[in-house]
């Protein structure tokens, strides 16, 4: 009897240390994100762990470098909509982190020494790390052109945009900016935290989604990311207003405006146009005006030099 307690014993010590075995290993190996929200145009180590486990489970296939650029961003994008996240959006915040946590592994140790031996393909799911090897030529070939057709599809921008930090952008900082609207609409509202792009108050993505629902709601999306697009080239110019308010209600700027359309309730697309373009997005090509040929009423607009034409809407200079 004493013998059967005493191998009891022996095997509960020996199962509680298998488990502490098991749990030391994963927090010697596993690495869990910041709190911080990674966005377009971050780096560091947060973005390193991002492109990692990305590239872990398929999504990316470029340089591990620590910078958000856009091969990540539309990683993050394709990853979000697989796995049926609430926003697709190109912002990596909790529900984003915590779903790429499970899905996942990330050995931060390994990816570093990968990236200081100058290898740029460092983390492959399912594979031992002792024998992890670089992919072939004919592989990154593939890669290669799988991301230029994705990058095609979704006609990424040839420069970056207002909002974006960093980029010579105008826009006011979140706390100047909850004064300017206030200013502009009489209304106090609280800004953004300042990683969202940009530092847009919550107010100006509201109307920003507002007007394109307004004006572009029956359009094809990359119409309405090119109105979004407009408003901020506005935002950005010196002939115009320096916020968003301003340039949306500017007298005789936007139909949507004077035919109150403005106040209408924006749908989840026109909220995604929106982010698409703070984030850089702009297929105007730099556009400040559009029109509806078939419906323009203005001899002055045809002056304008036209860029091209997107939906049922021409966009000029």
């Amino acid at each position: 009897m004493m013998m059967g307690k005493n191998m009891k014993y022996l095997l509960a010590n020996a199962f509680v240390l298998i488990v502490f075995l098991i749990l030391s290993n994963n927090q010697l190996h596993v690495h869990a994100f910041s709190e911080q929200v990674i966005q377009r145009g971050a780096t560091g180590d947060d973005v390193i762990e991002l492109q990692a486990r990305l590239q872990y489970n398929g999504y990316y296939h470029g340089k591990i470098d620590g910078v958000y650029g856009w091969n990540t961003y539309w990683a993050v994008r394709k990853f979000q909509n697989n796995f049926g996240l609430k926003e697709v959006d190109g912002l990596v915040g909790p529900e984003t982190k915590q779903k790429l946590i499970n899905t996942t592994k990330y050995y931060k140790s390994f990816v570093h020494e990968q990236i200081r031996k100058g290898r740029d393909f460092t983390h492959y799911g399912g594979v031992p790390l002792k024998i992890q090897t670089a992919p072939s030529e004919e592989l990154r070939a593939k890669w290669r052109k799988q991301t230029e057709k994705n990058l095609a599809k979704n006609v990424p921008p040839k420069k970056q945009q207002a909002g974006q930090a960093g980029q010579g952008q105008k826009q006011a900082a979140p706390k100047q900016q909850a004064a300017q609207n206030k200013q502009q609409t009489g209304k106090s509202v609280q800004p953004m935290a300042v990683n969202m792009p940009g530092g847009f108050s919550q107010n100006d993505l509201n109307l920003l989604a507002n007007a394109v629902y307004g004006e572009a709601r029956g359009e094809p999306y990359i119409g309405q990311v090119a109105i979004a697009a407009v408003i901020l080239n506005r935002l950005n110019s010196p002939t115009f207003p320096n916020t968003v308010a301003g340039v949306i209600f500017e007298p005789g700027a936007f139909t949507a405006v004077s035919d109150g359309q403005i106040y209408l309730t924006p749908n989840e697309t026109a909220r995604k146009a929106v982010m698409d373009a703070i984030n850089g997005w702009d297929p105007t090509e730099e556009a400040l005006y559009y029109f509806n040929p078939d419906t323009a009423t203005s001899p002055w607009i045809w002056t304008r030099p036209q860029i091209k034409k997107i939906g049922k809407h021409i966009f000029c200079e």
